[in-house]
């Protein structure tokens, strides 16, 4: 083992969901402590990351697989072991599971005695019906030597369901990417997506799944579109390994009967990534009125590029936000929904939400979100290299 620790973060695509930017921001910050960090996914098309990064990366060979969950789940985990299988690609003191299709790979590497042990961040945990990827869900838990969390939501439920003990390790945002001094690139965006200087932008991000709360926020916007005319739902990302297919049509069912309104709701898909930042400055507010949520990466995001958010009043998000640092709402509820974007456009409250915002996206960096890892990884590898 060398003596400063080389460290593989294993993630289960290079798509731009949450999880993956987390392990992307961790090899970076990492990496800027002085460790050795190499992040790892799957890339079937071989494009590689969404963005370019400071620490290393690598990308797995994938092999095809439908839009069937399981049968997607089951080869990806035998990609990431046949790739491993070869010893010059073993080379890594630590290994860190981002997920559960990584965390399933490692656990048969361990069973083999290919490797000594692993750890394993729980962003969040998903409902399957499936037999089969309940176990696989259960095996990428259990199997992990150390458990890492970014929520005190999922710690408890770990503790709870699991009996295991979970380290917070918390998320960040880069302020120097995600800001609200505005670039060049927010006149390319407004232009490639058509926005206007003048209109209302709602913004969601995750692209159209039932955790994201999709089908209410549409709703809700409707409602909203009668009393502000110039007004608009924009939806971006939505890059998903999981089979959404059967909300997606419940979704575009809804939009189906909003008549003229049905174009002010649009519908991105993944942007690039250079994109980003100016995309939320163009926003006049965030909607995330998710029901379930491993933090909530973007809302951060989002105070950090000036923009009030309003969230679901649920855990993660009553963990590390106060009453008045964004608009709350019942994500059950379509009209609390919509009454919290209504409030989202008041200029007083628009600019106490700009300056709570800033400040609460201060708190929360990449570095400090390392440092809590470097401790756990000491851990780590002191029980597996006993």
């Amino acid at each position: 083992m060398t003596a400063v620790p080389r460290i593989a973060i294993l993630t289960h695509s290079t798509n731009p969901r949450g999880g993956v930017v987390h392990a992307l921001e961790l090899g970076d910050a990492l990496t800027r402590l002085g460790l050795e960090a190499t992040v790892l996914a799957p890339d079937i098309d071989r494009n590689g990351f969404f963005r370019r990064t400071l620490c290393a990366t690598s990308c797995v060979p994938a092999s095809p697989a439908g839009r069937d969950t399981r049968a997607m789940v089951e080869t990806r985990v035998a990609d990431y072991v046949r790739y491993f299988e070869d010893p010059d690609n073993r080379r890594f003191d630590i290994w860190h599971a981002q997920d559960g299709i990584s965390a399933n790979a490692l656990g048969i590497l361990k069973e083999r005695g290919f490797i000594s042990g692993f750890g394993r961040t729980v962003h969040h945990v998903d409902a399957f019906e499936d037999e089969r990827l309940i176990a696989l869900q259960r095996r990428s838990i259990m199997a992990a030597d150390q458990l890492f969390v970014v929520s005190e939501l999922w710690r408890d439920w770990l503790a709870r369901e699991f009996k295991r003990d979970a380290c917070i390790v918390g998320n960040g945002v880069d302020r120097k990417r995600f800001s609200p001094q505005p670039d060049d690139t927010d006149a390319e965006l407004r232009e490639e997506l058509g926005l206007r200087p003048s209109e209302t932008v709602f913004l969601a991000i995750g692209g159209v799944e039932e955790r994201k709360n999709t089908v209410r926020l549409l709703r809700a916007f409707l409602a909203v579109r009668l009393q502000i005319a110039e007004s608009r739902l924009v939806i971006a990302g939505g890059a998903s390994i999981l089979d959404h297919g059967a909300y997606q049509a419940q979704f575009v069912g809804v939009l189906s009967h909003a008549g003229d309104t049905a174009a002010a709701v649009m519908r991105t898909g993944p942007l690039r990534q250079r994109l980003m930042p100016a995309l939320y400055r163009a926003a006049s507010c965030l909607v995330c009125a998710s029901m379930k949520e491993g933090f909530g990466l973007v809302v951060l995001e989002a105070m950090a590029s000036g923009v009030p958010a309003v969230v679901s009043g649920i855990a993660p998000f009553t963990e590390y936000l106060g009453g008045d640092d964004a608009l709350w709402c019942d994500p059950s509820d379509v009209s609390s929904i919509a009454a919290a974007m209504m409030r989202s456009v008041d200029r007083a409250q628009r600019a106490l939400l700009f300056e709570r915002g800033m400040r609460l996206a201060a708190q929360h960096d990449w570095i400090s979100v390392a440092k809590a890892h470097v401790a756990a990884y000491q851990k780590l590898r002191d029980k597996i290299y006993a």
